[in-house]
């Protein structure tokens, strides 16, 4: 039975493994970002896998706008 809450398929597909050969999942990364670049890397990560991967990039692309108006605003 699949866990929808904590383990969702698209959750947890990813073929990325690390040396140790534990497999990585997008939140093994996304957790050290800030909100707007974990959810930009999250959505490019799984893009395709739970629905239509432009419309996908296409979040991920406005996530990356608002941190570059965030970056922009605050004149860093």
């Amino acid at each position: 039975m699949h866990d929808n809450v904590d383990k969702p398929v698209h959750y947890n597909s990813s073929p990325a493994v690390c040396t140790c050969g534990r497999r990585i999942e997008c939140i093994d990364v996304a957790k050290h970002m800030n909100f707007p670049l974990g959810n930009a890397m999250k959505y490019i990560w799984r893009a395709g896998l739970k629905g239509e991967a432009v419309e996908d990039l296409k979040k991920a692309i406005q996530y990356l706008k608002y941190e570059i108006e965030r970056i922009e605003s605050n004149g860093a």
